[in-house]
């Protein structure tokens, strides 16, 4: 039986995205793959629909780096009202509670080191947290009750940029895991006044930032679909990397785990490989030795 031939194209590589609000991540994704005429394609973290900014997508190979863009720092803009709380701790929702009470300026910032470092953080009702098997915002939406556990989360950088009695502005750097719509909603209730977001800006993911990203304007006019194109080993940039010759790069390739020479070899952790300027293979360095949890299947 003949196999049908896929019409789709072979894409290598990452797509920084500058995602408009109103937009899924899922639905951008479906455009991009449209536009690139890809096979496949996913995207490092999910930026809600009213949120704007860097939304790293993958294709191709490139989808085998996505947990470590995933998993690298995050940076956000973002704007709370003071005065109402809402179930979903954006402007999205219905308001659940509220305060004539707006904090004072002094109150706000003494307030912000307890919320920076490793702490203790429980996510959003309407978030994307499984439970059992399902979405916590499914449940949400069918009326149920959802009791998430707080989780730690790592908030590097909390500062307020603009503030005026009913809305305050701030810059937000965090690890993996951390709620912007959390932070608005646990201020707002440890000063007494609630609040949720009415703004938010994602300005990095991992080795992303906003230099590195294209609108979809700008990735749609001509030339523009080529020039937004960065390489599989973008996603890469925050690994350690190793060199090696082709002989070694074809034996990683096979799944062969290959010995580490060289003053500059490393001791241990995750690694990858390159020859040519080309990723190989990443994986664990044990003994010595690199290896390999994935391949990658590029030319070099």
């Amino acid at each position: 039986m003949n196999q049908r031939r896929s019409n789709r194209n072979i894409v290598d590589g990452w797509i920084v995205l500058d995602k408009p609000i109103g937009m899924t991540s899922t639905h951008a994704v479906s455009r991009l793959k449209r536009i690139y005429n890809g096979k496949k394609a996913g995207h490092a973290g999910t930026l809600d629909p009213l949120a704007s900014g860097i939304l790293p997508v993958a294709f191709g190979e490139a989808t085998k780096t996505v947990p470590f863009v995933q998993d690298g720092e995050k940076a956000y803009l973002f704007t709370v009202r003071w005065g109402a709380e809402t179930d979903t701790d954006d402007s999205e929702g219905a308001v659940v509670r509220t305060s004539e009470t707006r904090p004072e300026t002094a109150a706000l910032t003494a307030a912000l080191p307890g919320f920076i470092g490793d702490i203790m953080q429980t996510p959003p009702q309407y978030s994307a947290i499984k439970i059992a098997g399902e979405r916590a915002y499914d449940l949400a939406r069918d009326g149920e009750t959802v009791a998430l556990k707080a989780r730690p989360v790592t908030i590097h950088r909390l500062e307020i940029l603009e503030t005026t009695p009913d809305e305050t502005k701030f810059v937000m750097e965090c690890g993996k895991g951390a709620y912007v719509r959390a932070i608005a909603r646990d201020l707002g209730r440890l000063l007494g006044c609630f609040g949720h977001v009415t703004a938010l800006r994602r300005t990095r993911v991992g080795p992303f930032t906003e230099d590195d990203s294209f609108t979809f304007e700008e990735i749609e006019s001509e030339g523009g679909a080529a020039d937004a194109l960065l390489s599989v080993e973008a996603g890469l940039t925050e690994v350690p990397c190793v060199v090696v010759d082709r002989d070694s790069a074809a034996r990683l390739r096979r799944g062969n785990s290959l010995i580490l020479r060289g003053r500059d070899a490393p001791a241990g952790g995750i690694i990858y490989a390159a020859c040519g300027g080309v990723p190989v293979a990443f994986g664990e360095v044990v003994e010595g030795a690199l290896e390999p949890s994935r391949v990658f299947n590029l030319p070099f």
